[in-house]
């Protein structure tokens, strides 16, 4: 802006120069080569002249040129100092001057909308969170209070069924019994890990090694089904900073929605890689597919599309890949399966890996 006023001054003042320049010039020849008096007022009438029109000439420069520059100036100033109610007021001028006041003008109007839309996002954020933080109070609460009353409803399936033969009809019901007891023990410590997770535990370790934990689990509870989950593990893998329960209970919960995804046989492929300092790990599976509309709503909080659950698994599994400073991602096709991808930092040249399978 600076260079803009000393450009203006350098074009305003040279006209007014010229003409100055050149009047005195004419004055100083006819003064030496003209004697008559008559002819010596007359050049110093046309000199006067001269003098008023440069005088008018940077008048109207100031007018015209100066002062709209020294009122962007200011402007600008407020502008920075974070007032974006301003403007100029020579906007309406039908000149090279104008057409930049206008263009400053409306540059700082999108400046002012865009504040005001951030703004009412912050707003909606804020409220959003001190909503979630509140149910995860309530939640929490009321898990606190369920918790022991069914602590005390499992003792008294177990004592029940010892009572009875082992051949008995009533040991399949209570089995089914023993299983919503589960179901609702799980659920109860979803709601409790929402709504006041631990703190992390950062070590050192091999990222391939936590999920193949997490493989080895899920392929317990696949059982009889005709379900195969492959497993890539590369070599030479490094060490990532992480915290393994927490990730493995990541892996774990992708596992269990793809095992869930699929209504008869069908296959699952964890495999892991490098890419750009990155040590990601994807689960993909040949299941249902998640529909287009749904899918952006995934990892919110107690949504869920399922007959069953809380909705919190995905909601839990983003927060604790954030933490980690990582990175989760979904791509899914109704009909063809769903992937997700999960990247996690590491410090260090990109390694030189070979995959083998597991």
């Amino acid at each position: 802006m600076a260079s803009l006023f000393q450009n203006w001054r350098v074009k305003a003042v040279l006209p007014v120069a010229a003409v100055l320049g050149l009047g005195l010039l004419v004055f100083e020849a006819a003064t030496l080569s003209l004697e008559s008096t008559a002819r010596h007022r007359v050049l110093l009438v046309a000199a006067g002249g001269a003098l008023a029109i440069s005088a008018v000439l940077l008048v109207v420069l100031a007018v015209l040129i100066e002062r709209p520059l020294t009122e962007m100036k200011q402007t600008v100033a407020r502008v920075r100092a974070g007032d974006l109610s301003v403007g100029v007021s020579f906007a309406d001028h039908k000149d090279e001057i104008g057409e930049l006041g206008r263009n400053f003008n409306e540059m700082v109007r999108e400046l002012r909308e865009n504040r005001a839309e951030i703004e009412s996002l912050h707003r909606t954020q804020m409220s959003r969170a001190e909503h979630l933080a509140s149910l995860g109070e309530i939640a929490a609460g009321i898990a606190h209070e369920v918790r022991n009353p069914l602590a005390g409803i499992a003792g008294a399936v177990e004592l029940i069924g010892q009572q009875w033969p082992a051949g008995s009809s009533h040991r399949e019901i209570l089995q089914e019994v023993r299983k919503e007891v589960q179901r609702i023990q799980l659920l109860l410590s979803d709601l409790l890990q929402y709504a006041r997770p631990r703190p992390l535990q950062f070590l050192r370790r091999d990222l391939g090694d936590t999920i193949e934990q997490a493989v080895l689990l899920a392929r317990r509870q696949v059982g009889q089904r005709p379900i195969q989950i492959e497993f890539t593990k590369p070599n030479g893998l490094p060490p990532v900073e992480h915290d393994a329960a927490l990730i493995e209970q990541v892996a774990l919960n992708l596992l269990v929605n793809a095992i869930q995804a699929m209504d008869q046989a069908g296959r699952i492929r964890v495999r892991m890689e490098i890419r750009d300092g990155l040590v990601g790990f994807q689960v993909a599976d040949s299941g249902r597919g998640i529909e287009a509309d749904v899918l952006p709503n995934i990892f919110r909080p107690f949504f869920t599309t399922k007959g069953h659950g809380t909705g919190l698994g995905l909601s839990l599994a983003k927060g604790i890949i954030e933490q980690h400073g990582g990175s989760i991602e979904v791509t899914s096709r109704v009909g063809s399966g769903t992937e997700f991808s999960i990247w996690l930092p590491v410090a260090g040249a990109p390694v030189a890996v070979h995959a083998n399978s597991a």
